[in-house]
């Protein structure tokens, strides 16, 4: 949403961005991460596929507990607990609860525990949800609001780099290699890589505690009467949760993170039945579906850096591209055959054309990759080979940029309530556990099948399209017109 002629203009800190996104990056690489364990501890504790899906569940439900703590210990205080121990510090505490969990994994491959497995995911979810409940403001306040959405497009650029990087490194670290014929030995081989990110977490938690990003920040954001066209229109209501947009955005983001999330946790049991891929060669399928999703939100910052209108569109075909030479080269680096890969530049045209006719509407942006994304499920359960798994891991690039869009339009309007419904909004983040174990329960031979269970993104994404209409509707009776704005966020 374009407000630069409402609010001030404010030059973004670099210094204090770059170090923000670290956190970023490693919210990426463990949640892509988890999709090598699925399969692994799948084959070594002899899970079902639905059991095999706890670790998305305990991860994503981990996001929900931390959010209720969160939303506990403010009533407790009597005033929000980011506000009263700081941003900063919210972080830097965030990480150490996350290194907590990667300490688990230590007795828990010793003995062979998936229960200790599931804890310290759990562990590291919670020290997240403090992560993100800090990181997502703070991303919008330290540079113009204007440009706020794009800022967070281009931080989960960042994630999804390391959402690219991260099954390729856990998959050497427990294989000794990616894409050959390596199995894993052990369990205990898991330990090792998530005792050096343990480690990682301590240190930048030390960095963000002297680090210049500020403690305290002014939340007031964009109110309601600045977004409305008339302010007889704007909803005041006692709660966030009284708001119709907000409510309907806390369905669509548990939706839309189940969508992302199961579609890439379930792609390995897929890549398995129905292509005969071993487990040990599933990395550079997974670093696609993520890079997919940096694919498209690297496409979708460009508007953070403030360029020309001709420069800007230029970048639009050039940075998803740029992104995707990231992935050839970090899968080449890895010893992967990347001449699969190559015919997977002229699906990328697919979703430069959306991002195009979107024209920074977060609306109109998310009807349409919604659309999009139900075609690309339709067709990978229609299709087998090679061109079901391209149509699989699409998915990625037309979820990449509907988180903002969603948090965009189910927060627009809420004013002074603009913080509860963002806490709100992380809570749903569940959803990422739940659909991801529902479509593995839906997959078992005895229901629809690893193939067909694919069925179940396509009713999340259905559910998308309609709370783009439903969102649009609701604002404009607000007074609230995103067309009539020229808006530029939503990417």
């Amino acid at each position: 949403m374009d407000l630069s002629g409402v609010l001030p203009a404010k030059k973004t800190n670099w210094t204090q961005f770059g170090t923000l996104i670290s956190v970023f990056f490693f919210w990426g690489f463990v949640a892509a991460s988890n999709d090598i364990l699925i399969p692994v501890f799948h084959e070594k504790f002899n899970l079902t596929h639905a059991q095999s899906q706890l670790v998305s569940f305990a991860f994503y439900v981990a996001y929900t507990v931390g959010s209720l703590i969160y939303v506990g210990i403010s009533k407790l205080l009597g005033g929000d607990l980011l506000n009263k121990m700081g941003y900063k510090n919210g972080i830097a505490v965030g990480l150490l609860i996350s290194a907590i969990g990667t300490l688990l994994f230590y007795p828990a491959a010793n003995t062979s525990s998936f229960v200790l497995m599931l804890s310290g995911l759990f562990t590291v979810g919670l020290g997240f949800s403090l992560q993100q409940i800090a990181a997502n403001p703070l991303a919008i306040v330290i540079g113009d609001p204007a440009t706020g959405s794009q800022r967070l497009t281009m931080a989960g650029g960042v994630n999804n780099f390391g959402t690219t990087i991260g099954p390729l490194l856990v998959s050497f670290a427990i294989f000794g290699s990616v894409g050959s014929n390596h199995p894993v030995a052990s369990i205990e081989a898991v330990k090792a890589p998530y005792l050096i990110l343990g480690l990682a977490f301590i240190v930048v938690a030390i960095f963000f505690k002297f680090s210049s990003i500020p403690n305290k920040i002014d939340l007031e954001g964009v109110t309601a009467e600045a977004a409305a066209a008339h302010d007889d229109k704007v909803l005041h209501r006692k709660s966030a949760i009284n708001y119709p947009q907000l409510w309907l955005g806390m369905i669509g983001i548990f939706v839309y993170v189940g969508v992302e999330v199961s579609t890439a946790s379930n792609l390995p049991a897929y890549l398995k039945q129905d292509l005969h891929i071993s487990t040990d060669r599933v990395a550079p399928f997974v670093s696609l579906y993520w890079a997919s999703l940096m694919i498209g939100r690297w496409t979708g910052a460009v508007g953070a850096f403030g360029l020309g209108k001709s420069a800007s569109q230029i970048l639009r075909f050039v940075m998803p591209y740029l992104a995707f030479i990231v992935f050839l080269i970090v899968n080449k680096i890895a010893s992967t055959d990347i001449t699969p890969f190559y015919v997977y530049a002229l699906i990328i045209i697919v979703m430069i054309i959306g991002d195009l006719l979107s024209k920074g509407n977060p609306a109109r942006m998310l009807l349409i990759f919604a659309s999009l994304g139900i075609t690309s499920l339709c067709i990978g359960i229609l299709t087998s080979g090679m061109v079901s798994v391209f149509a699989f891991t699409s998915v990625g690039l037309f979820c990449s940029t509907l988180w903002p869009c969603i948090f965009t339009l189910a927060v627009t309007g809420l004013g002074k309530h603009t913080n509860q419904g963002s806490s709100l909004l992380i809570m749903m983040i569940m959803g990422g556990g739940f659909i991801s174990y529902l479509q593995g329960w839906v997959s078992g031979d005895n229901v629809l099948g690893i193939h067909h269970s694919y069925i179940v993104g396509v009713a999340c994404f259905a559910y998308l399209a309609f709370y783009a209409v439903r969102a649009k509707s609701l604002l404009k009776s607000q007074g609230i017109d995103f067309d009539a704005l020229q808006s530029g966020g939503g990417h």
